[in-house]
């Protein structure tokens, strides 16, 4: 067994295809497109490569690949918190102790040569994309969520990380969802309180709405723990990429008086169409997933803000409420994915709405220096 630093076009196709290798038998894995994962990992396509520091290595057995790590310093990160933590990701290992220590420590030993003193991860270069799942292994993950093995926790601990955050998901149906008494009692209240007036995004005003949502973003959640400020480019990279497969009739805009004060945004779950797409969009694919996007009654709240002045006012309610009454009508299933475990606020409002917990994600970190 060795690891090695990714350096060739050979290393890097076998980095990019060990995933398609381990998983090819898993129920309720989902292959995410191939094209996309080329991009993820090339710094001249990702734009949070850019002020990225990182490195990428490959086990080989045999000279088959058998596991994979990253590890990179964001330098947003760590000078918007004024720290030294280095992160891990887009791991995978087959089930071997050794293999794993050896790769665990190759992302450590070459943090701490940079003077990082936190190893924390596993964080994915794709925006909220963090964790493995330690519970709710029965399902498939959501559109931009992990998925991993129960046995990658064990390596893990057995390495020496320990959790630092658990990240929790809730789902529910929409069919037959009653609004709670309570919530409507407040609607009309705070609506005129507080000038209140909510709307969709416009697909012809694409990039002026992603630029009042990466605001929102900036402003709303710059103090909740992992947060990463976004840069008008990575968020522009983000829609240009989503565009083809937002539902603008679930990406809300609030607004007080006629200024923007929150946003959320569901995005349907494609997952369900690439699950039987093997990682490729042609010759055939593409057809699928455009005569399928129609067809998907599974989403995944991805995010949602309010910002500093306006927040614990009950004004986020308004953003689940329409969010549930636009896919009410279309029998769908709703998820929440993700919530942070002590973001009491949030959870009380999603179980209040009648989801329940279905997974669990964890990051974990080490000091290592």
């Amino acid at each position: 067994m060795k690891i090695v630093e990714v350096s060739t076009k050979k290393q890097l196709k076998d980095f990019l295809a060990l995933p398609y290798l381990l998983y090819k038998n898993d129920t309720y894995w989902v292959p995410p497109l191939k094209s996309e994962q080329k991009k993820m990992f090339d710094g001249r396509k990702n734009p949070m490569l850019s002020y990225c520091d990182y490195v990428y290595f490959l086990a080989y057995n045999n000279n088959k690949p058998v596991g994979r790590i990253a590890a990179f310093i964001d330098s947003h990160y760590n000078d918007h918190w004024e720290t030294s933590i280095g992160n891990f990701g887009s791991y995978e290992c087959i089930q071997n102790p050794e293999i794993s220590q050896a790769l665990l420590s190759a992302a450590r030993d070459w943090l701490t040569e940079r003077n990082m003193n936190v190893l924390r991860g596993p964080i994915s270069f794709e925006s909220q994309n963090w964790g493995f799942i330690v519970d709710g292994f029965d399902r498939p993950p959501m559109i931009m969520s992990p998925y991993n093995p129960s046995y990658y926790n064990f390596q893990m601990e057995n390495f020496g990380l320990l959790k630092v955050k658990d990240l929790e998901v809730f789902g529910g149906k929409s069919a037959g969802y009653i609004l709670p008494e309570r919530f409507k009692r407040h609607y009309d209240r705070l609506k005129e309180k507080y000038g209140i007036k909510i709307r969709t995004i416009s697909k012809k005003q694409m990039e002026r709405d992603v630029r009042i949502i990466t605001d929102l973003t900036n402003r709303s959640i710059n103090g909740n723990w992992g947060f990463v400020p976004v840069s008008l480019e990575e968020a522009d990279n983000i829609a240009k990429e989503m565009k083809p497969i937002v539902d603008p009739s679930v990406i809300f805009i609030l607004e007080s008086f006629g200024e923007p004060i929150g946003y959320s945004i569901a995005l349907p779950d494609i997952n369900v169409i690439l699950k039987n797409l093997n990682g490729r969009l042609f010759p055939f694919g593409i057809f699928k997933l455009l005569c399928g996007l129609k067809k998907i009654n599974n989403y995944r709240l991805w995010a949602l803000g309010i910002v500093e002045g306006f927040q614990r006012r009950g004004l986020d309610t308004f953003l689940y409420l329409h969010t549930y009454e636009t896919l009410k009508k279309r029998n769908c299933y709703l998820e929440a994915n993700y919530i942070l475990e002590d973001n009491y606020v949030m959870k009380d409002a999603v179980l209040k709405l009648g989801m329940e917990k279905v997974r669990t994600y964890r990051v974990y970190e080490m000091e290592i220096k």
